[in-house]
């Protein structure tokens, strides 16, 4: 059996959040992907992203992010219809459990550029993700490090509930680093 491989912007909807669009990712992203996820801040702020980022990484995450079908959508936060930068951040939600159980959950990650952080632009993309709930998911899970208390802000001011503490590795930091699991329970 043979899938056929589309461009996630045939799959994903573009969702309105308000001062800026979610929108899926395009192959011309990869050059501001590089600059913001280059900065040790929101490398150090993600699970998987590496610091340095390595030449090609950006295209290489581009290429995942287009390709369908995927186990993650992925949209970029775009101001560009507001006067804002055309990127802002990111936003993805990954089917969990989906070939085993399939219990429509998803995990949001997300991450926004430093000249951005304090301006509401995670705590939007988030709202609008969870308004929007594209995979008509009957749950969110998050999880954010202990030493970053506002990505934790965010999910709490779009209705997430905390359920526990655990840990997990960043490349960035090349080490284990405690985190605060959410869920936010849907329809």
């Amino acid at each position: 059996m043979t899938l056929d491989v589309v461009d996630a912007a045939a799959a994903q909807p573009v969702i309105d959040a308000g001062r800026f669009i979610l929108r899926p990712v395009r192959k011309s992203d990869a050059g501001l992907f590089a600059m913001y996820a280059g900065d040790r801040r929101v490398a150090e702020a993600t699970h998987s992203i590496p610091h340095p980022l390595p030449p090609g990484a950006a295209e290489g995450f581009v290429t995942r992010a287009i390709k369908r079908p995927a186990d993650e959508d992925i949209w970029v936060m775009d101001g560009s219809q507001s006067s804002l930068p055309e990127v802002l951040g990111v936003i993805s939600l990954k089917r969990m459990d989906v070939e085993k159980y399939n219990r429509d959950q998803s995990e949001v990650g997300y991450w926004v550029a430093p000249a951005f952080w304090n301006l509401g632009i995670a705590s939007a993309a988030v709202q609008a993700l969870v308004d929007a709930n594209p995979q008509a998911n009957r749950a969110m899970f998050a999880e954010v490090f202990q030493d970053n208390p506002g990505s934790a802000r965010v999910l709490t001011n779009a209705g997430f509930q905390y359920l526990g503490d655990a840990e997990t590795f960043s490349v960035a930091r090349g080490a284990r680093v405690p985190t605060w699991t959410y869920i936010r329970k849907l329809g």
